[in-house]
């Protein structure tokens, strides 16, 4: 006889420490809050309300302003950011959240609840804490 587990839900395994930051901020104020968060991605905060979150990654960085030998401190975060980003809800189903990962190459994914940012999930976070959770 098998028992039923509960379902782990993205709420379950997502980082609620999230990084926040207005578009018209310069990149080098995102690298420095991201160093003092100790993260690699911040959302950008909306404008107004029917706004969409945005997001900046230190690849965004690297690929965008680094590479082409841009100077951080003159380009803004709206200039390179990913806007709008695919968000989950906080009661999907990790099973559902790691096929919309594998089905469109995501890193991360703001996990939003009543039009807010609540956390962030990653497929680190599937694989590691969703099997240590489904499996224990």
């Amino acid at each position: 006889m098998s028992v039923n587990k509960p379902i782990t839900r993205v709420r379950d395994i997502m980082k609620t420490q999230v990084g926040t930051i207005d578009g018209i901020a310069t990149v080098s104020d995102a690298l420095k809050k991201m160093k003092a968060l100790k993260t690699s991605v911040l959302i950008v905060n909306k404008r107004h309300d029917d706004d969409e979150f945005g997001m900046i990654t230190s690849g965004d960085i690297a690929r965008h302003v680094l590479a082409k030998d841009r100077a951080p401190e003159r380009v803004n975060v709206y200039e390179i950011m990913t806007k709008p980003v695919l968000s989950v809800s906080p009661d999907m189903d990790i099973r559902y959240c790691s096929r919309l990962f594998a089905n469109y190459d995501l890193v991360r994914a703001p996990v939003v609840e009543n039009k807010e940012v609540i956390g962030m999930v990653s497929p680190n976070a599937l694989v590691l804490d969703g099997l240590y959770k489904i499996f224990q």
